[in-house]
């Protein structure tokens, strides 16, 4: 299945007394690159978090952001850590004794001292579970959206596959025209300059020259390289970079074809296939 690398997902769950926020954006890249914050309460989660993503992108950055709050109810009360506290005082009197002018200090100063507030416990083994579970939720929303958008990125890729096929149909049916014209327009060249031509060393010269001009084997291998983008397109497997290799294949045969030709039709065509080529190249490079 073709999938986007890019798309976005977020969602929200009220896990252990906190409402746990996740979001994740994915952008395309080379590899599979996963980028994680979290906040220092969850580091202990990182390296999990960061396998369940990585085993579900195959290919893509993504930026998780992991954040929390505590619910409106909670936010009123705080808890003091009263033998913190404690050590805080006593080293406090210790030290006023050795001060000529103690300083006073009020219940903020205390409150602002590292430690004196303390954060309610909470069960690390139902956090890891539920965050766990929040982040799956967001990833699994994150694969649809890329699923959906890449559904559309096939659509654009095979109408244009179908156009480099009708082009290489109109060019194959011009060449047997384009070799009758340069094969008469060089007799009736040859025959002014020449009282007497040879006509089988003309031959073999226009037999040779006609080869040299002769576009059919660029024309066969950009319909295979085309009928091959279709049936990658139809694939199970991450796809994109198998494509971005067909589209390297196709504009070789789109240049080659357009610095052989001879024939402004044909010329035309060639320009027009690498338009087709740089478009498909464009839509390819968000494909997983």
């Amino acid at each position: 299945m073709i999938k986007s690398m890019t798309a976005y997902a977020c969602n929200e769950a009220e896990i252990s007394d906190l409402i746990i926020n996740c979001e994740i954006r994915s952008v395309n890249h080379r590899y599979s690159d996963v980028s994680l914050k979290l906040p220092e309460a969850l580091r202990f989660m990182e390296t999990d978090l960061r396998a369940l993503m990585s085993g579900q992108i195959k290919r893509g950055k993504l930026d998780c952001t992991i954040s929390y709050k505590k619910p409106a109810k909670q936010r009123q009360g705080f808890i003091v850590n009263h033998n913190a506290l404690a050590v805080l005082l006593a080293a406090t009197e210790q030290i006023e004794v050795h001060m000529m002018t103690p300083q006073p200090f009020s219940a903020l100063d205390v409150l602002a001292f590292p430690g004196i507030l303390q954060e309610p416990t909470t069960d690390k083994t139902k956090l890891n579970e539920g965050v766990t579970q929040l982040v799956k939720q967001t990833v699994d929303d994150l694969l649809i959206v890329r699923a959906r958008e890449g559904a559309q990125l096939k659509t654009l890729v095979e109408s244009r596959c179908q156009k480099i096929h009708g082009f290489a149909v109109t060019a194959s049916q011009r060449i047997p025209v384009v070799m009758l014209q340069i094969r008469n327009k060089l007799k009736d060249k040859i025959v002014e300059l020449v009282a007497q031509p040879d006509f089988d060393r003309l031959e073999q010269e226009l037999v040779y020259l006609v080869q040299k001009m002769d576009v059919s084997e660029e024309l066969d291998r950009l319909e295979t390289h085309a009928k091959e983008v279709l049936r990658v397109l139809n694939e199970e497997e991450p796809a994109g970079k198998r494509l971005d290799f067909l589209m390297q294949e196709l504009n070789r045969e789109a240049n080659t074809l357009g610095s052989k030709s001879v024939d402004t039709q044909i010329s035309q065509i060639a320009i027009e296939l690498k338009v087709l080529i740089e478009q498909m190249r464009e839509q390819i490079q968000n494909i997983e």
